[in-house]
Formats: structure tokens, sequence, C-alpha cells
């Protein structure tokens, strides 16, 4: 289920996370969601979900990190 826009990303991304950031994280889910489209390509048994969040999530920590409560720019 790949995300059309931000206003589709999960309610932990949108509250959190600055636009740009968001945008990383949309870019970085729907890469990973149609690369990792069969079972054998991902880790740990990890659905496809799954897969795709962590990715996203990695590349929002490559440019972002958390601090207090906010995400800021590294």
């Amino acid at each position: 289920m790949p995300y059309d826009t931000l206003q589709d990303l999960p309610d932990s991304v949108k509250d959190n996370l600055p636009k740009h950031a968001q945008e990383i994280y949309r870019a970085a889910f729907n890469s990973a969601w149609e690369q990792y489209d069969q079972p054998e390509e991902r880790r740990d048994n990890r659905s496809r979900e799954e897969t795709a969040h962590a990715v996203a999530w990695a590349a929002v920590k490559d440019k972002y990190e958390k601090k207090g409560d906010r995400w800021v720019a590294k």
C-alpha cells in the first residue's frame, strides 16, 4: 500500500516528523514497497509492509535525529 500523499502517512509519522522528513519517509516507503515485493527478498520473515516501514525509518534517521520530543535535521 504505497502512500500517494503526505496526508496518507500514518499518524505516527505525520504527527512527529517535519514535512521534509515526511517526504523522505514517503519516498523510501514507496520504493521499498516496490523493491521488496517477494518474501525471499526480506529479512527475518518480515511482511512487505514491515520491511517498507523499517526502510523508511532508516532513511529518515539518516538525515534527521530526535532531540527531546522533536525531530531535527542533522
